[in-house]
């Protein structure tokens, strides 16, 4: 039998080297199939009369061969990769791409020298010259130039006298630490003094200013991060002002009109299309213009607006067709602000109702089952607020985590403390709405004495979480604070699982039992003492609870609770005692009424307007907009 040898492949490093010596390969190789072929009928007969050796051989002339035939295969696909792509050969074609390793050195050699030779000219340029030199560092296309750049732009930057070199300085409490611009390296400290005496700042103005902003925003165009390109967008917008020269304001037309093709975020494409509108409302032509008022007559963008007023003057614009277009978009955009900003009003109201809500739903609950005037409600507001500050004390590197788990622990605090009042203050004076009153008036002063003597009379920050910070920006007329919009998702959740307990467990029924008919409750069975008890604790949890969420909005301190008590007390009669629904629209619409009264009458004397209005709605409606209904209560 005769032992085939497979198709021998040329050398790993073949496929490395230049056509004429793969050819070369090639025929050497043909030229030895022959013989190998030869042999290898010898060897089959030896190994007939030999099964282990041929065996043997089989496998090894196998393993060979796979191993002969792979190197080859991984030496040029790693070279085809790295130079025979079609990209590749049209980038070496046009100079864009380095040929080899020395030419690759020789490239990056010349352009950080060409580098170093526009920082040297800096110091001694004018301000134009400057501008320039700063436009050729942006098209240069070395690693190091948007961070000289930006510490540039923050006055960072300084010449040495003796040689003329640029460096970077930073502060330090001795003196100054340098970093070399061109490699990114640490090139030494000087002292304070000498400092002073050899190095000057590189100087800039406000145009070269805007000339920095518009180049860094170039760098930031191309940023995976959409809020990032955004922010570049609206940067760019800033060089089409009246104060920018005609250079600026065509460049930065380029780069907005080239990343426009290539943009996918719907944001950022409104925003480059503001932009190059606001560019075309500048041009020559007046057709332009009027095609331009066109396409921004419902922009509410503020630069947009700004040149649209601009236009609306006879010294600006000659053409009185596009001097009653600009005043017709300028109506438009009026009306649409208008428009948005009683949307961000009804928005804010509804922000401050769900915090007065939240406060006032644990005042509900004891107000409504016990008929308890619990002037310490507000101290256990404060209480959970406290919990907060101390389980950020406790987690100082997980401030979301913190936030979340302070939740249940201000439940836990402000229901313990408030089943103590029950049982130890409250039980002994049920009957007696006036010792009540004064009670808990005085348990509140001991509550606030006692945060003082343990947390200081000094207010407590807590801070908020990542997913807390910033604003949804719906459009440039309508934004949403993420911690008011949480804020008022937590009072929903909140009600709906406070809902959800007094209307489906055992607990929320002998609650709404007691509440309704205490004596026909306490003759089926129910023990209405500690109904209460647990009624007062729930309540009080949930005063907890919101103080979390108002330790989101508001600094913690001793008198936290006293700015919301007399709200609470408000809501809860207002929406109708003993009723949650009530509670939840009653703070919703005060909220909204006092945001709309805010901006014409004052914080204070818009709360003033509202505590009328409530009085005399009270006076049509004495049991509120929700009351209980029952044989009892209408008797």
């Amino acid at each position: 039998m005769e032992l085939r040898l497979p198709r021998l492949h040329p050398a790993p490093w073949a496929g490395c080297s230049a056509g004429p010596r793969e050819d070369a390969w090639a025929v050497r190789e043909r030229r030895l199939l022959g013989k190998d072929a030869r042999a290898a009928g010898a060897f089959g007969e030896v190994g007939r009369q030999d099964r282990g050796i041929r065996a043997s051989a089989g496998l090894a002339a196998a393993l060979a061969a796979m191993l002969w035939a792979f190197l080859p295969v991984t030496c040029s696909a790693r070279a085809g990769t790295a130079g025979n792509t079609p990209a590749a050969a049209a980038a070496v074609a046009q100079g864009t791409r380095p040929v080899s390793v020395a030419a690759a050195g020789a490239d990056a050699a010349s352009t950080m020298a060409r580098f170093q030779a526009l920082l040297g000219s800096l110091k001694s340029a004018s301000y134009d010259a400057k501008a320039q030199i700063v436009r050729q560092l942006a098209t240069l296309g070395y690693p190091g130039t948007r961070r000289f750049l930006a510490q540039l732009l923050e006055e960072n930057v300084y010449s040495r006298e003796p040689d003329g070199r640029v460096f970077i300085a930073s502060s330090l409490s001795d003196g100054y630490a340098l970093i070399d611009p061109a490699t990114g390296k640490p090139a030494g400290t000087v002292s304070e003094d000498d400092f002073n005496n050899d190095f000057d700042p590189v100087g800039i103005n406000d145009q070269l200013r805007t000339v920095l902003q518009s180049v860094l925003a170039q760098f930031d165009l191309s940023s995976p991060d959409a809020s990032v390109r955004l922010g570049a967008v609206q940067t760019l917008l800033q060089s089409f002002n009246d104060t920018s020269d005609d250079a600026t304001s065509a460049a930065a037309t380029t780069l907005l009109q080239a990343r426009l093709r290539v943009e996918h975020n719907p944001g950022v494409r409104r925003a480059i299309r503001a932009g190059l509108a606001l560019a075309a409302l500048g041009s020559g032509s007046a057709q332009q213009r009027l095609q331009a008022i066109r396409q921004v007559g419902s922009s509410l963008n503020p630069d947009v607006y700004n040149r649209l007023v601009a236009l609306t003057a006879a010294s600006t614009e000659p053409d009185p067709r596009v001097r009653a277009a600009a005043s017709r978009a300028i109506r438009s955009i009026d009306g649409w602000r208008a428009f948005y900003g009683g949307v961000q009003t009804l928005i804010f109201g509804l922000g401050l109702g769900a915090v007065l809500a939240l406060a006032a739903i644990g005042l509900a609950i004891t107000f409504g089952v016990m008929g308890v005037i619990n002037m310490a409600h507000g101290e256990l507001i404060m209480l959970g607020a406290y919990t907060a500050y101390v389980m950020q004390l406790l987690m100082p590197g997980h401030v979301g985590a913190s936030v979340v788990l302070a939740v249940p622990a201000a439940f836990l605090v402000s229901g313990l403390c408030g089943v103590l009042i029950e049982r130890c203050i409250v039980r002994f004076l049920y009957g007696r709405p006036l010792e009540t009153l004064l009670a808990t008036f005085g348990l509140s002063l001991v509550l606030q004495q006692l945060a003082r003597d343990v947390f200081s009379p000094d207010n407590r920050p807590v801070s908020a979480p990542a997913w807390m910070m910033g604003s949804l920006q719906i459009n440039d007329a309508l934004s949403i604070t993420y911690n008011r919009l949480v804020v008022l998702l937590f009072t929903l959740f909140v009600f709906a699982v406070l809902l959800f307990v007094m209307k489906y467990t055992r607990l929320g029924l002998q609650v709404r039992a007691v509440s309704q008919n205490r004596a026909m409750a306490r003759a089926m069975g129910v023990r209405t003492q500690w109904v209460d008890s647990l009624a007062f604790g729930l309540g009080a949890g949930i005063a907890g609870v919101a103080g979390v969420a108002l330790s989101q909005l508001t600094n913690v301190g001793p008198e936290l609770g006293q700015s919301y008590i007399v709200d609470s007390f408000m809501v809860v009669v207002f929406g109708g005692v003993g009723s949650l629904w009530g509670t939840l629209i009653g703070g919703m619409l005060i909220g909204i009424v006092h945001m709309i009264l805010e901006p014409y009458a004052g914080a204070v004397l818009g709360k003033v307007l509202v505590l009328i209005g409530v009085i005399l709605f009270i006076q049509r409606r004495p049991r509120g907009l929700f009351p209980q209904r029952g044989r009892v209560v209408e008797g």
